[in-house]
């Protein structure tokens, strides 16, 4: 059983970044992928980002391509997704996530995940 933490998560104006970090119980999680959901106020839970156990792999909603980062750091059982160039429709509860997934397509499907943390809040200000 992996259990998963975030954190990082805060107030930030627009414009502004975040770093989130996702940290892992376990040693096995250096052979899971990861991934990054967030889920808005009234909305369903949306992928974000998603990396494969080596980080070999990576895909990114398109909302998010160009502004926010996931990277792993195995050694430390931790992912991380950096978020610059923040915006109000970035405001959510972020979720990491973790599942035996290794293409781009399986990343982005929730009911591919074994374990999931208890979410994060990031809210951005106009």
């Amino acid at each position: 059983q992996v259990q998963l933490v975030e954190s990082g998560g805060g107030q930030v104006q627009a414009g502004g970044s975040l770093r989130l970090s996702c940290a892992a119980s376990e040693g096995t999680f250096s052979t899971y992928g990861a991934g990054w959901f967030r889920q808005a106020l009234g909305k369903e839970r949306e992928f974000v980002a998603g990396t494969s156990w080596s980080g070999g792999t990576i895909h990114y909603a398109d909302s998010v391509k160009g502004r926010f980062t996931i990277s792993r750091d195995n050694a430390k059982n931790t992912v991380y997704l950096q978020m610059n160039s923040l915006k109000p429709e970035d405001t959510a509860v972020y979720f990491c996530a973790a599942g035996k997934l290794y293409t781009a397509q399986a990343m982005g499907l929730s009911d591919l995940y074994d374990y999931w943390g208890q979410g994060t809040q990031v809210t951005v200000s106009s």
